[in-house]
């Protein structure tokens, strides 16, 4: 048996027939007392060397961790595991696998296809038909401005840079003529266009509905003006900086973003689940895990997991009880029951280790953010509340076609609304 074993087990003995032998001094110093009685030990985590040390002379002598350190490090950690004895393979750390070669397949690709999603994805909007002017020039498709609009917020550019882009889709066939450059922006600031736009959104992630089953729901902030300190203090302009908060539901598996709800800065994010759950239910997305943080955690919530029939997993509360009903009515005034509530809160008690290892795959979420943040911006160009609405929606239609590309390459999803998906393959 190796030394290390065994000085764990003589400090899981000490522990045993001396629980209070452990007196701390400092913050990072510990008295023990020693196994005669007869005497102390001084145990010091030194924290710039990330190291413990103690003055026994085993220490002294094997420069390793004696049993006075593990005393101390059982009495802070009563729950530790022993120590892996001397030739024991240690456990390894989870790595989450990754198809690499799909992943470098979709970049390079995904500048080729981006078009050609696109184009497909709008054509499947049902858009008011366009009565013809009798004077001046044709009306412009709502699908082809919705088109201009969403390429423009990919690029990230202006709106003049945007349309010398757009000769590129009239040679591929994938717009039929390049319009205005101000065409993106009207269309952005158009309130009729936020619809479309939501549907857009469905539609971009529909196609993958049936890979995930386990959903996450959080917000995160969009800023609304590109003007920083330097402005401030060279020209003594003072602009207050101002988000919108994007409200989403997001695909654990793929990461593609299946509902959205934009609200102020300070929208409550516990009163927008209903709507994000009940919205990607409605269109045809499969419930049944989702993974939430305390913000969303109520019984009202819980009440909508049991009625549409899928686990709710949010850390409970220190101030939680189990009973179905809570003492006091919710953020919105509701006095409802949940049996999954109780459910849930003794699973999260009686099984810590499991709960928490299923709850962990909400971070997913942050995931999509900062994929979302880091390939089409935080920042908003628009400069109207309706145009910045839009633009985010445009956001999240743009970052939902760069995970079908992705997903292409991975798992050979093709989606439904392709008019031609031979155009996937590389180099076609």
């Amino acid at each position: 048996m190796g030394g290390s074993m065994i000085r764990w087990q003589r400090a899981e003995a000490l522990r045993a027939s001396d629980p209070g032998g452990v007196e701390r001094l400092l913050d990072n110093q510990w008295l023990v007392r020693s196994e005669s009685g007869r005497g102390w030990y001084k145990v010091t985590f030194d924290t710039r060397r990330n190291d413990w040390s103690c003055n026994c002379e085993d220490f002294k002598r094997e420069r390793e961790a004696c049993k006075h350190i593990y005393r101390v490090y059982l009495h802070w950690f009563p729950n530790s595991k022993p120590v892996p004895t001397p030739g024991e393979k240690p456990s390894e750390r989870k790595v989450y696998t990754q198809n690499w070669a799909a992943y470098d397949l979709a970049q390079q690709e995904e500048t080729r296809l981006f078009d050609v999603l696109l184009r497909g994805v709008v054509d499947v909007l049902e858009t008011p038909g366009i009565t013809s002017r009798q004077l001046g020039r044709p009306s412009i498709p709502l699908r082809d401005q919705a088109f201009c609009s969403i390429r423009k917020v990919y690029e990230g550019k202006g709106c003049r840079p945007a349309k010398g882009n757009l000769r590129h889709a009239v040679r591929e066939g994938n717009l039929g003529k390049a319009p205005g450059y101000v065409v993106s922006s009207r269309f952005l600031n158009r309130p009729e266009s936020t619809q479309l736009l939501e549907r857009l959104v469905t539609l971009s992630a529909l196609p993958l509905a049936g890979i995930d089953e386990g959903f996450a729901p959080d917000s995160t902030g969009m800023q609304s003006t590109l003007f920083g300190a330097w402005r401030e203090d060279k020209h003594g302009e003072h602009r207050i900086r101002d988000w919108l908060k994007l409200h989403a539901l997001v695909g654990i598996k793929t990461h593609a973003i299946v509902s959205v709800v934009i609200t102020d800065k300070d929208g409550s994010d516990y009163s927008q689940f209903e709507y994000l759950i009940r919205n990607a239910r409605q269109n045809g997305f499969g419930l049944k895990e989702v993974y939430a943080d305390k913000a969303y955690h109520g019984r009202s919530n819980y009440a909508i997991a049991e009625e549409l029939n899928f686990d709710f997993l949010s850390p409970v509360k220190r101030t939680d009880k189990p009973n179905p009903t809570g003492a006091k009515p919710d953020r919105l005034g509701r006095r409802v029951s949940s049996r999954l509530w109780t459910k849930m809160f003794h699973y999260a008690q009686d099984h810590p280790e499991e709960f928490g290892e299923r709850y962990h795959q909400r971070s997913n979420v942050e995931s999509v953010f900062s994929a979302l943040k880091r390939k089409l911006g935080e920042c908003l160009r628009s400069k109207t509340r309706v145009a910045q609405e839009n633009e985010i929606l445009a956001k999240v239609v743009a970052y939902n076609l760069t995970v079908l590309i992705h997903e292409f390459y991975e798992h050979g999803i093709v989606p439904d609304f392709l008019r031609n998906p031979i155009t996937l393959v590389s180099g076609v």
